[in-house]
């Protein structure tokens, strides 16, 4: 049989058979929008998930990892205006109640439903108004364009996608939806994720899959530097397209459209940072490996100096090869090639005369690609970020005022 991964067009979360989504408004921060929404399998189903690295976790995510850890996870109940994060006691219960309430709604366990919420800090949920709120949830195999609006905070526009993949396991789908524009950083980010498949993939692959497709996109995004209390991306593999299993053995093209996904919806969040007018993609080669390559390409992405000149339309490419070098990215200066939206600036380690206007009006546009070649072995990434701008700092000085 012929590989083939096609996009489905308006593709999101439901669009692998057996799963339904909802959303609707729980007020819980605004009135009159949506802001709470389910993910749900009809049928048993496995699961992965990866959680913040920061050592601040938010209550659904410790609820979350607990009940991740029977890798049985058939619903998700999301909210966005409140992150129930650094709040005691109280806000564990609620993340517990949240659960709970979806688990009765759907007629599932109560460990059967992973938990997520995104919003202010320090702010104690309004669980009442939450638990009035999911019996209303419809849910409907068009149900993911809803959700993924309800998880929204300072987004601009919903992120989802799908992916039809052919191979010799049979037609199977991967779909998903994200959110995320500021406190963006490697290491996962106040990001939240949520993908789903038809396909019947084995639990200790999932999980593998999982991680290296997380590592390769949303790993690989920065807009500040600041990593969230919340994060957490999951996958719920439910079996519905009758495939033989998944695994190690025979996951090549799955690991390939689960990595498509994944950086589709990073690459999304990147374009989307607040404030955000440019999407910037800075693609690390000749790395001595893939972990000095990861280190390049994030340092310079990340960088508040080259974020603001790309604002700018700035070409000033020695703020670039001063990220790489406190990257920690092993390589020698004499052999270092760099080019900047096309036109290259160093070659081995010498600069190449360019003409600055010229370059400058090749920048003024809603994407630039920064590629850097160590020439020191075959290790490669690709990293993303944004540029930063007046509107950044206008959005984060009064957001909770």
């Amino acid at each position: 049989m012929k590989e083939k991964i096609e996009l489905m067009a308006r593709g999101t979360v439901t669009s692998p058979k057996g799963f339904l989504a909802g959303a609707a408004g729980a007020a819980v921060k605004y009135k009159g929008r949506l802001d709470l929404g389910i993910l749900y399998s009809e049928m048993p189903a496995m699961s992965a998930a990866v959680f913040t690295g920061n050592r601040i976790k938010a209550a659904p995510i410790l609820i979350s990892m607990k009940h991740q850890e029977l890798g049985k996870a058939r619903a998700v109940v999301v909210n966005s205006g409140c992150a129930n994060a650094c709040t005691g006691d109280k806000g564990i219960m609620d993340a517990e109640e949240m659960a709970e309430a979806t688990a009765f709604k759907l007629g599932i366990e109560r460990r059967e439903v992973l938990v997520a919420s995104t919003g202010v800090i320090g702010v104690q949920m309004p669980v009442d108004r939450i638990k009035a709120a999911i019996p209303r949830i419809k849910l409907s195999r068009n149900g993911g364009h809803r959700l993924a609006r309800a998880i929204m905070t300072t987004d601009t526009h919903p992120k989802e996608i799908a992916l039809r993949v052919t191979d010799d396991t049979g037609r199977y789908v991967i779909g998903g939806i994200a959110k995320g524009s500021g406190m963006i950083h490697p290491n996962m980010a106040t990001l939240l994720s949520f993908l789903s498949t038809d396909a019947m993939v084995s639990p200790e692959f999932l999980r593998k899959a999982l991680k290296t497709a997380v590592d390769m996109s949303f790993n690989m995004i920065t807009i500040d530097g600041d990593t969230s209390t919340n994060d957490m991306v999951s996958i719920i593999a439910n079996g519905e397209a009758g495939n033989i299993s998944v695994n190690e053995r025979n996951g090549r093209v799955f690991q390939a459209a689960l990595n498509q996904v994944c950086k589709y919806l990073a690459r999304s969040i990147a374009g989307d940072g607040e404030g955000a007018t440019k999407l910037i993609e800075v693609e690390v080669i000749g790395a001595r490996n893939i972990t000095d390559a990861r280190k390049a390409a994030r340092t310079i992405a990340g960088s508040a100096l080259i974020k603001t000149a790309i604002h700018g339309n700035d070409p000033n490419w020695g703020r670039i090869v001063a990220a790489l070098g406190r990257s920690g990215a092993h390589f020698e200066e004499q052999r270092l090639d760099v080019s900047l939206q096309g036109t290259q600036v160093l070659k081995q380690g010498n600069p190449v005369p360019f003409v600055k206007e010229n370059l400058s009006r090749k920048l003024k546009t809603n994407k630039v690609y920064i590629q850097l070649d160590l020439n020191v072995a075959g290790g490669e990434a690709t990293g993303w970020g944004c540029d930063l701008s007046q509107e950044y700092v206008t959005i984060n000085s009064d957001y909770t005022t």
